[in-house]
């Protein structure tokens, strides 16, 4: 099965915060849990896609990059949204169905928005996904703090299912690659 590793907006500015904003909750934590999935994803030949989001540090600058401690492979593949969505206006969906890719893997930034619209996306574009447990993150809101936020969306989304295909919660350190999405089917 054709899989691909999607780490989405782990940018530098909002991953460390800046002036008007905070980092995220275990920046440290997630940062590492990517790259181990980096890594795995290598060993493994799976393609491996960053989104960033223009939004961030107005699109430009150090603050827009990729965070400077997240592993950047000189073959992956970068693909810059406008919308919280990272299929709407971006060329993801198709460059994933051209690669006939099955299975995606999914972490980044920020749990309620980008990640959460993330997974439900590919689900009913035809995916399965495994969200990676301990490698997404987010801020306080004024209700819930992140590790709360983060708590409700692994929850929400393991087991989250359309019709055909659905999600997945596991953390880094186990097999990501290796899909148990059939185990529940």
């Amino acid at each position: 099965m054709k899989q691909a590793l999607l780490v989405i907006d782990a940018q530098q500015e909002l991953m460390d915060g800046g002036l008007e904003n905070q980092g995220v909750f275990e920046k440290d934590n997630v940062t590492h849990n990517i790259n181990v999935a980096v890594e795995k994803a290598l060993k493994k030949a799976v393609q491996i896609v960053f989104i960033r989001d223009r939004d961030v540090s107005n699109g430009e600058g150090s603050g827009f990059q990729i965070h400077k401690d997240i592993h950047v492979p000189s073959d992956a593949v970068i693909f810059d949204k406008f919308a919280t969505n990272s299929f709407y206006g971006t060329p993801l969906l198709d460059f994933l169905k051209g690669k006939n890719i099955k299975h995606l893997v999914i972490m980044g930034c920020q749990t309620e928005y980008c990640i959460d619209t993330a997974v439900r996306t590919a689900t009913i574009n035809g995916f399965d996904v495994t969200l990676v447990g301990d490698g997404h993150s987010t801020k306080d809101s004024k209700i819930l703090s992140a590790g709360q936020i983060i708590r409700h969306y692994n929850a929400t989304l393991h087991g989250h299912y359309n019709v055909d295909h659905f999600s997945i919660v596991r953390n880094a350190d186990e097999d990501l690659f290796e899909p148990t999405h059939n185990n529940y089917r």
